[in-house]
């Protein structure tokens, strides 16, 4: 069991429901902190609490929030009325498209959970970080180097690699923001691009593309959240992290 030092901290969670924003709340509950995660499907949220609490036997608690939609992100950090410790965004979408082929729709889709989501998330968060706290933003390797066929995809993350930067200028030294950026990570949201793919590549296929010669685990990029969020961590800020395999090495 790790220690990263969040005991009795208030930690939230941006697509917490599933993927790295779940397994980053197991760990942070393990680790002693109150956890909230949100999220737009009720019925996710339900069953992401109870696998929570069947694994660390803590009790976490799901609100509802399209973090595209500001008086969302508001009421969600209302309903809680406490202090904040610890923001992640990690609330994301993806889509493979390349420039010729995405539409305007396409373009609201992806830079509105993305970006906007990010940003309206943590301007929410704001006033209840008075205390100080860490912000942790969820982006790519697409966000550092670059991907083939996703353009929209990139160029979002890549907002959110610039973001982070500047917020940590803006809001340094009470407040610290660091952006980790996973590769390819075993979630719904991996296995949703696999049946999108239309049986074009294999996760096998995918691992060939990096040193490692696998594809990450979600467990695997939530301890890298929880190590940058933690306060013994307290002299990082402004940091890009990539969780990649080794991909952005090359």
């Amino acid at each position: 069991m790790m220690n990263y030092g969040c005991e009795g901290l208030n930690a939230v969670i941006s697509g917490g429901t599933s993927g790295i924003g779940l397994a980053t709340a197991e760990k942070l509950l393990a680790d002693g902190a109150n956890v909230y995660i949100l999220g737009r499907s009720v019925l996710r949220g339900a069953m992401a609490v109870q696998k929570l609490q069947a694994a660390t036997e803590r009790k976490a608690v799901y609100i509802p929030c399209d973090v595209t939609n500001g008086e969302d992100c508001r009421k969600a950090l209302q309903s809680i009325g406490e202090s904040l410790h610890i923001l992640v965004n990690a609330a994301g979408v993806y889509m493979e498209k390349r420039l010729e082929n995405f539409t305007e729709e396409d373009f609201s889709y992806i830079i509105d959970t993305n970006v906007k989501g990010t940003m309206l998330l943590t301007q929410a968060a704001l006033p209840y970080m008075y205390g100080g706290g860490s912000i942790v933003n969820i982006a790519s390797d697409a966000g550092i180097n670059g991907n083939y066929g996703c353009p929209l995809y990139c160029a979002s993350k890549g907002a959110v690699v610039a973001l982070t930067k500047a917020l940590a200028l803006d809001y340094a030294p009470n407040i610290r923001v660091n952006c980790v950026c996973p590769a390819d990570v075993d979630t719904p949201l991996l296995r949703k691009q696999l049946e999108d793919s239309n049986g074009g590549y294999t996760m096998a296929d995918m691992a060939e593309a990096y040193p490692m010669q696998r594809i990450g685990r979600a467990e695997e990029v939530a301890h890298v959240i929880c190590s940058v969020a933690s306060p013994v961590n307290g002299f990082m800020t402004g940091a890009v992290i990539p969780v990649d395999g080794g991909l952005t090495a090359k």
